[in-house]
């Protein structure tokens, strides 16, 4: 499968569009570009089981914890008018590259 390049990365504050956690919001933990996923702070969790392992102290039991999410199910917040937006990219006049809110043309990089 391709790798897709998505607008959102690491840190982004995000609003799930899709799934049993539409309207959370929340900040992006990790990002897996192969798979197009997102891992977002406090959506999407699930109950894992886990066997005890001594040799690297991990205690056995149900572990909640936080699955990945499509790409595509979620939109980035705009830091400046705090909307969900779709994401635009722009070449600043000191040559950065960054990328914009459509909603309102602030700039979302910091």
């Amino acid at each position: 499968m391709p790798r897709l390049q998505t607008p959102i990365r690491r840190n982004d504050n995000v609003l799930v569009m899709a799934g049993r956690d539409r309207g959370k919001r929340g900040r992006v933990l990790r990002v897996i570009p192969d798979a197009n996923r997102v891992v977002v702070e406090g959506v999407n969790f699930v109950k894992r089981h886990t066997k005890p392992n001594p040799g690297k102290n991990i205690k056995g039991g149900i572990v909640e914890r936080e699955a990945s999410l499509h790409a595509s199910n979620v939109q980035l917040v705009c830091p400046e008018c705090g909307a969900a937006t779709r994401v635009g990219r722009q070449v600043l006049d000191d040559g950065r590259k960054v990328r914009i809110c459509r909603k309102c043309e602030g700039v979302v990089d910091r």
